[in-house]
């Protein structure tokens, strides 16, 4: 089992239930979900950095991605439907927990200048949205192999009702929100 469910379990799940004064376990907020997008309009012109940027999101995340592809045709982004633009990953389980105590733990001490994540940018249901400009503060990634710097999107779905629920999560498993 992973040290981030191990931690939720023990720590995070009993202080939840005392902050929120909760009357069952099953009502304490827990993660359901991270999903990853990586959105390549470059990807038009060249195929590669998609290519690349799915192998790149496979070696971050231990799963393949989804290549997603354009809904409708834009003609001023020459852009026509079905046209692969981006890649996406839903983690879940295991992989999930691996993946958020690595991104906490590892990548996010990485970025430069880094004084923590905004508190803002919860949805109003307690799931939690941010961006990260380059993908090479993941470990994984070799900085000499990569194709074109890219950022990605990563939305952290959790069954709380609330942005407080959803921020008190977050906070007591190690997310540093800025102050």
């Amino acid at each position: 089992m992973s040290r981030l469910r191990e931690k939720y379990k023990s720590e995070v799940a009993p202080q939840l239930m005392k902050d929120f004064s909760y009357k069952s376990s099953m009502q304490v907020p827990k993660i359901k979900s991270i999903v990853l997008n990586v959105g390549m309009g470059e990807a038009m012109q060249d195929i590669k950095l998609l290519e690349s940027a799915v192998k790149e999101m496979a070696t971050i995340t231990g799963q393949a991605p989804v290549i997603t592809r354009a809904r409708k045709s834009i003609a001023a982004f020459k852009l026509r439907e079905g046209m692969p633009i981006g890649c996406r990953v839903t983690l879940r389980g295991t992989r999930m927990y691996d993946f958020l105590d690595k991104f906490i733990s590892l990548a996010l001490p990485r970025i430069r200048d880094f004084k923590g994540v905004s508190a803002k940018s919860f949805d109003g249901r307690g799931n939690y949205a941010f961006g990260v400009k380059e993908q090479i503060i993941f470990p994984e990634i070799n900085y000499d192999k990569v194709a074109s710097i890219h950022g990605m999107d990563i939305v952290i779905v959790t069954s709380a009702k609330t942005n407080e629920e959803g921020r008190a999560l977050l906070k007591y498993l190690g997310m540093p929100f800025r102050s």
